[in-house]
């Protein structure tokens, strides 16, 4: 009997776990869904000499610098620039709803005051812990702050023999008796980035290849423990909370199961159609605003705004996320270049946001005339360009009871005969990137 009863008792005690778990998910991604975009930072000393993040060390035959110059530049790291507040700030006139900064790129240099390395920001002139000023200023501004953080280091030796040129075993070594220790290192530094720093929006792994060496499950266990609302991203060998294909977009909506690739576009599992809620899988793509992650004098090949702004739109479209790259400068300023294109999102936004914030993907996946995005009763239908007759929506079933454009809450006239919804434009003044208009159903 008294066997039965601890049966009884374990189960139960599983199965009010396993409701809390789902509980504490569902509580994550319901502050992912509603921000649906946010400024991602790629920082560090490698801004002074113009190139990527770590990927000289990794591929030297095209980078233009050797390891030992990469790895000699914090010697030489003084943003004396660096103002914290203006960057929250601007991502907040962006209309961007949290922010996610490298604490550890692949290269191993820290962007914060790690106890367990000498290789970190505060051995710089500059000498200052600049995620530590950054929380603090998105806490005063009320902006959720994510970290990205690398499992590949090229600095440890447990990660792998630094003996060698990092080209040639930047994958790192499981096999070695010494990677126990670097699983230990990463443990220690990511309960410093989970206790010190306050409420943690993210923790954006970046694991590159094999990634099912670094021991998925027991960082996802530190992470839940030690902070629960903490997002989980796929790059350690686990999905998360989400999955993070990069600079593009899937070609349609993931469902649970789905590949998605963070490089690759061979995706597999996705939707054409509008999939049921409880199959939708979370993701987030990355992007940047030029060509690279990292500040580079160099590139100037700048996406446009409109591009941008349609760009937000169709991932929202899709259910998605976008994570919007900013590689700020040696002396720690954000270029003109990119606060020009992000106050212009922002501005577009001031309108249009409500068919943005907290919207799921749209009904209607595959318009001519442009994208939808759903909240509650209510259809979003993204325009461009804005034609010079009646909008003609085929294929959609909901009964509407009234059409407003966003800017200047206009109410339009509109006939419905089946699936099959006709909108006249008169009176609207186009919006030349995207005109929303709201379809109200009953």
């Amino acid at each position: 009997m008294l066997s039965f009863l601890r049966l009884i008792l374990t189960a139960c005690a599983a199965a009010v776990a396993a409701w809390s778990a789902d509980a504490l998910q569902a509580e994550r991604l319901q502050r992912f869904h509603d921000a649906k975009f946010g400024m991602f930072i790629h920082w560090g000393p490698y801004s002074l000499a113009s190139v990527e993040a770590s990927w000289p060390l990794l591929r030297p035959q095209a980078a233009g610098i050797t390891e030992a110059e990469y790895r000699a530049l914090p010697q030489r790291f003084n943003p004396v620039r660096y103002d914290p507040r203006a960057w929250v700030r601007l991502a907040k006139a962006a209309g961007q709803r949290y922010m996610v900064i490298t604490s550890k790129h692949h290269d191993g240099f820290c962007m914060f005051d790690s106890l367990y390395t000498r290789y970190k920001i505060t051995r710089t002139p500059y000498g200052k812990d600049v995620l530590a000023m950054l929380a603090e200023a998105a806490r005063e501004e009320q902006m959720p702050l994510g970290f990205y953080y690398s499992p590949p280091d090229m600095d440890h030796p447990g990660f792998r023999d630094t003996s060698k040129p990092v080209s040639e075993n930047w994958n790192g070594e499981p096999w070695r008796p010494e990677w126990p220790l670097y699983l230990e290192y990463m443990d220690l530094q990511l309960r410093e980035l989970l206790t010190r720093y306050g409420d943690v929006f993210v923790i954006w792994f970046d694991g590159l290849s094999q990634q099912e060496k670094y021991a998925g499950t027991r960082f996802h266990k530190l992470i839940h423990e030690l902070q629960p609302r903490t997002l989980i991203n796929n790059r350690i060998g686990l999905t998360g909370d989400y999955v993070t294909p990069e600079q593009r977009l899937p070609r349609g909506i993931p469902v649970k199961g789905a590949k998605v690739g963070n490089t690759d576009p061979n995706d597999r599992g996705l939707e054409s159609a509008p999939p049921p809620p409880d199959r939708f899988q979370p993701w987030e793509t990355c992007m940047t605003i030029n060509q690279t992650w990292g500040y580079n004098r160099n590139d100037t090949q700048y996406k446009s705004a409109a591009e941008l702004i349609r760009t937000l739109i169709e991932i929202a479209s899709r259910g998605g996320n976008f994570l919007l790259n900013v590689g700020p400068t040696p002396e720690g300023t954000i270029q003109p270049e990119f606060e020009e294109r992000l106050r212009a999102i922002g501005a577009w936004l001031q309108v249009n946001g409500e068919a943005i914030y907290g919207t799921t993907y749209g009904p209607l996946q595959n318009l001519p005339l442009g994208k939808t995005t759903a909240k509650g009763k209510t259809i979003y239908l993204h325009v461009w360009p804005w034609p010079a007759e009646n909008l003609v929506v085929e294929g959609l079933t909901a009964k509407v009871a009234r059409v407003r454009a966003l800017a200047g809450n206009q109410t339009l006239r509109f006939t419905q005969q089946g699936g099959r919804l006709s909108i006249s434009p008169a009176g609207v003044t186009p919006d030349p990137i995207a005109t929303v208009l709201a379809l109200e159903t009953r």
